[in-house]
């Protein structure tokens, strides 16, 4: 059964990393089962059937499966759904440092599919996920040309940097990096930090690489052993004759069109060019349809070079971007918060021809997240949701829920602001923020970091400092090479490196680098990192005119919330017979209260007034009595031939002595003054805690 069975294993971290081929799945193309620990993971790369396409068509999909932790799914049926937010951002991950190194002219369907088969709590999926398509990649005929290595860097409170740690580690750990490339070059980072420094984050990809390639070597080792012949493709290639047409009849008209500032307009003027070049070069005297058709695309790939070369060249050697601005310029901002009145916050930021309008919303721990996932966290009480509708771009499109992208940028605003959200012993409210992007020409992501600092700010929300997002970009031609700060989206799509740094002034919260090319330097990563530094210091301070700071007060919208702190042998009190205190209280004020093991009581209600008032009664029922103390209408529940008791608060009773029933008299029988249900103001004079017993006399 396991002849055929190929395996290679290395230590990362001081844990076992193990690769097998050869026994799972062996009609993929390729594919690797990972095993660190007990958790391991299933991966396949399959290659369909070509298309005639002029794009890569590649899908990465992770399937968490419940069994691998030995969970039921929580649904109604009891069965995994749609891919949740974990395996979303895994396949995001998974994607991002592969497709770039896909040959050009690859054109047939590839799929790569994850899937988590155990899972021990211990060694995180997501890290094995990565290495494991890889080596099915590698070892499958797909043409992929080198392997790509994955590690997770963490942080101890020495400020040790710690390579893969342990799961329930993470999620106390002041540094969550993820970094990805081959034996050459980082080629993605994605990191959650609290407030670390440019020159920590260097030494933490030093350190990561160095693992990366140790990781990519053992892929070369499976390789060796079990590899299939890599299928041949001829990339396309630009035919130099019609290029130089281009160059010559349309060069100086593309030139022009590339610099206009406004983004639609320099498309509009741009695709002009394109048409006119189309129209006078895109036909031939061919009489063969297929042959028209194949000169028709190069002519295509022709004027796509030129637009691209004028671009990058410009911008490399002139020193000179699309929109006319300096390398480190950053775009106009303008900055309005509380524009939605109805809103607990609200902000609109907007930097150049990207608008993020932001809204926070708080409610009770009720509201919160409830996480049914393969991992250790079971719910969330601060989450942001980002949305990209087509009109955003000028487009038309299908609305039809959040794609990948959105919740890719939506996870990573969300991990920007973590560090700064407040604990809910200080601020007992979920908060969730929603980003809506108006308008879009690069960096929404980043737009969407800055609106919901500001509308969490205007919200009332306690931030320990606001946080701002820059997206960095590269060109590089030959030995020249810009870094720019906020690019657009021209920049992007024919850019080097998409490198997004969010932060407060003290330091990064939250990092996500793509880099195409196998050039970056750390000397490049050092000038990126400082150059975003400058860019995210502007932006807080343009941030701080808007707003210096939290408002003092909340939104008169937003529900009140008072979290105090009881004996927790009192709860019994609070909550009464059958629950029937607890639910008067609510009755009586409005209110949803919750009371936790520990004596935490959390109260919510429309009003502040509400709350204050269930506040103290709760207290009256549980404040320990004290000599003075006065309690009016309090109940008598009891009659004795040695006086009367009386209801304090629930569960707490005085007696009242014979003797104090009527000040001044002698009284025979309790009954003559005092009747089971009558109310009376009653003083404390007496507590006796080892005995459990109050005195009591008649207030004056």
């Amino acid at each position: 059964m396991n002849d055929g069975v190929s395996r290679v294993s290395l230590e990362i971290g001081g844990s076992s990393i193990s690769f097998e081929t050869g026994k799972y799945a062996k009609q993929a193309s390729g594919s690797v089962v990972v095993q660190a620990g007990e958790t391991m993971v299933l991966s396949t790369a399959t290659a369909g059937a070509a298309r005639d396409v002029d794009f890569l068509p590649l899908t990465v999909d992770v399937e968490e499966r419940m069994y691998a932790a030995g969970k039921i799914p929580g649904s109604f049926f009891r069965r995994e759904g749609r891919a949740g937010e974990k395996a979303t951002l895994t396949a995001r991950m998974i994607d991002r440092p592969l497709r770039p190194l896909f040959p050009k002219g690859w054109n047939r369907d590839t799929q790569l599919v994850s899937i988590p088969m155990s899972i021990d709590h211990e060694n995180p999926y997501d890290i094995l996920a990565m290495n494991g398509t890889s080596a099915a990649l590698m070892v499958s005929d797909i043409p992929f040309p080198v392997p790509v290595g994955a590690v997770r860097i963490g942080q101890d409170a020495e400020g040790n940097f710690l390579v893969n740690p342990d799961e329930e580690w993470l999620l106390e750990s002041p540094l969550d990096l993820v970094v990805a490339g081959t034996e050459e070059a980082i080629l993605m980072v994605e990191a959650g930090a609290s407030e670390i420094t440019e020159a920590e984050i260097l030494d933490a990809l030093d350190i990561a690489h160095q693992e990366i390639k140790r990781l990519c070597e053992a892929q070369h080792d499976l390789r060796k052993q079990a590899g299939k012949e890599k299928l041949q493709i001829e990339p396309p290639k630009v035919d130099e004759s019609i290029l130089g047409q281009i160059q010559e009849r349309f060069g100086s008209a593309l030139d022009e069109a590339t610099q206009v500032v406004d983004k639609l307009e320099r498309q509009d003027a741009t695709k002009r060019v394109e048409e006119e070049v189309l129209e006078r070069l895109g036909t031939t005297s061919e009489a063969d349809e297929e042959s028209a058709i194949a000169y028709r695309a190069a002519v295509q790939l022709a004027f796509d070079t030129l637009e691209k070369d004028i671009i990058r060249k410009r911008i490399a050697v002139d020193k000179k971007r699309p929109d006319g601005r300096a390398p480190e310029e950053i775009r106009d901002i303008w900055i309005e918060v509380g524009v939605a009145p109805r809103t607990h916050g609200s902000a609109i930021f907007t930097r150049g021809q990207t608008q993020a309008f932001s809204v926070a919303a708080l409610g009770t721990t009720r509201d919160e997240m409830r996480l049914d996932t393969l991992g250790l966290q079971t719910e969330k009480h601060y989450f942001h949701h980002y949305n990209f509708p087509p009109f955003s771009v000028g487009e038309a499109g299908f609305m039809r829920g959040p794609k990948r992208r959105d919740i890719g940028h939506g996870a990573l605003a969300e991990r920007a602001l973590v560090p700064m959200i407040p604990d809910q012993e200080h601020f007992p409210y979920t908060i969730r923020v929603v980003s809506d992007i108006l308008e879009s020409n690069g960096s929404s992501s980043m737009a969407s970091v800055c609106g919901s600092s500001l509308s969490l700010m205007d919200a009332g929300v306690p931030l320990k400092r606001p946080v701002a997002g820059v997206a960095m970009g590269l060109i590089k031609e030959g030995d020249d090479y810009t870094v720019l700060t906020d690019i657009a989206g021209v920049e992007d799509h024919l850019g080097d490196m998409d490198f997004k740094v969010a932060g407060t002034k003290d330091g990064i919260t939250a990092l996500q680098m793509d880099i195409k090319i196998t050039g970056v330097t750390f000397e490049i990563l050092e000038d990126a990192l400082e150059q975003a530094l400058k860019g995210r210091q502007f932006i807080l301070g343009k941030m701080s005119e808007a707003i210096d700071g939290p408002r003092e007060k909340l939104s008169q919208h937003a529900p009140a919330i008072e979290s105090i702190k009881i004996d927790p042998e009192k709860i019994g009190a609070v909550i009464g017979k059958g629950g029937e205190t607890i639910r008067a209280l609510c009755e009586e004020f409005e209110a949803e209260i919750d009371v936790e093991d520990d004596g935490t009581v959390r109260i919510y209600a429309p009003t502040g007034e509400l709350v204050d008032g269930a506040v103290g009664r709760i207290n009256a029922m549980t404040k320990e009595a004290e000599v003075g103390d006065r309690y009016n209408s309090a109940k008598v529940v009891k009659t004795t031939t040695f006086g009367a008791f009386v209801e304090l608060v629930k569960g707490t009773d005085g007696l009242l002595h014979i003797s104090n029933v009527k000040p001044g008299e002698r009284v025979d029988s309790v009954e003559d003054v005092l009747s089971q249900g009558d109310e009376i103001d009653v003083t404390v004079v007496e507590v006796d805690r080892e005995r459990g017993r109050i005195g009591l006399r008649l207030s004056e």
